[in-house]
């Protein structure tokens, strides 16, 4: 098949550090490649990728200094989406591989061959509902099935869910005396919970996580005060040898999210280390998450602080497995061709 696939422009591909659709679109791309496919990566021109690189922007929005006003990425985004439009409008593709979500939806009828999007975000945002209901015969894929509930009309062609290379992770059987979190610095994520759960279960906790530039108050306002560098301690942003370090040597993954989280990479990232996951019962978790043998699902803080004290009844190699099993990228490849398959087939 000859594959088109169009990612958001905001981080390198694959990610320097943080960047879940950037790295779930790299994992997608490079096994298609492995399969046979002959795929064209539409993306920033700093991203490298075996398949054919089309680039948008020279460098990521994000590493560019004027992107921290955000009515000028805004404008880059409308930009680049120009671009892609012009750019596939041209081509001889047998299948479009939307990831940059609605703003390309309203192109799709001067495109030349089927578009699919797979949806990375969740589906109760007002002003995307408007879109989405718009054009609510595109043909979508979402990430997990709680994701769909908010706009179950929409014209769902698969689920397909996000895939890590599970080669590129470590399994430690024997953890360290920490706890991790791993995130961005925002009030859905559940940071404030997160060190709240470990301060009262008497654990320490290990904080790696994006600040982007929306949530620089938040975290100053409601974050840092809480970090003693101590008990509770603060790294930043982290690479991957970083993150998987701080994830298979945790005893465990507090990720007391307060939003319907659509999947969450860190999720399987933390369990293929062999880290059991604490998370609360909302989005993607009851999908990904075995509770009682891969980590315990919560229904609020008080559930999520006794069940600290019992990480050691989940066994880590289970949550290894699980993931292996489950969320592999070579599984997300599969998958995915075969709702190329139907689509182009006109099931």
């Amino acid at each position: 098949m000859k594959i088109a696939v169009a990612v958001p422009f905001e981080e390198r591909v694959p990610p320097v550090k943080y960047g879940g659709t950037e790295l779930v679109a790299y994992n997608l791309v490079e096994n298609l490649v492995k399969m046979g496919h002959e795929v064209t990566l539409l993306a920033s021109g700093d991203s490298e990728t075996s398949a054919k690189l089309h680039p948008i922007f020279k460098r990521s929005l994000r590493s560019m200094e004027e992107m921290k006003d955000m009515k000028m990425r805004d404008s880059y985004k409308f930009m680049g989406v120009g671009e892609v439009v012009s750019f596939l409008a041209k081509e001889n593709f047998d299948i479009i591989h939307n990831h940059i979500g609605w703003r390309l939806l309203s192109f799709e009828g001067a495109l030349p061959c089927p578009v699919v999007t797979t949806l990375h975000g969740p589906l109760d945002v007002p002003y995307q509902q408007e879109v989405y209901k718009k054009y609510q015969n595109s043909r979508y894929i979402s990430i997990s099935l709680n994701q769909r509930k908010p706009l179950p009309e929409l014209n769902f062609v698969g689920n397909v869910y996000n895939g890590i290379e599970v080669e590129k992770f470590e399994f430690e059987e024997k953890p360290k005396d920490y706890f991790a979190f791993l995130a961005r610095m925002s009030p859905e994520k559940g940071p404030v919970q997160a060190i709240e759960i470990a301060k009262r279960a008497g654990v320490k906790l290990i904080m790696a996580a994006k600040v982007d530039a929306v949530d620089e108050d938040y975290f100053k306002r409601e974050v840092e005060p809480l970090i003693d560098e101590d008990q509770i301690k603060f790294i930043g942003e982290v690479g991957h040898y970083e993150k998987v370090q701080l994830l298979k040597n945790s005893k465990g993954l507090i990720a007391p999210i307060q939003w319907e989280e659509p999947f969450g990479l860190f999720f399987v990232e933390a369990m293929v280390c062999g880290a059991p996951v604490i998370a609360m019962r909302r989005g993607s978790v009851p999908e990904l998450v075995i509770d009682k043998n891969t980590g315990f699902i919560c229904d609020n803080v008080d559930e999520a602080v006794e069940r600290v004290g019992r990480i050691d009844e989940i066994k880590r190699s289970d949550c290894h497995e699980h993931v292996k099993a489950n969320f592999s990228s070579e599984k997300m490849a599969a998958d995915y061709v075969k709702v190329y398959e139907k689509v182009l087939a006109g099931k």
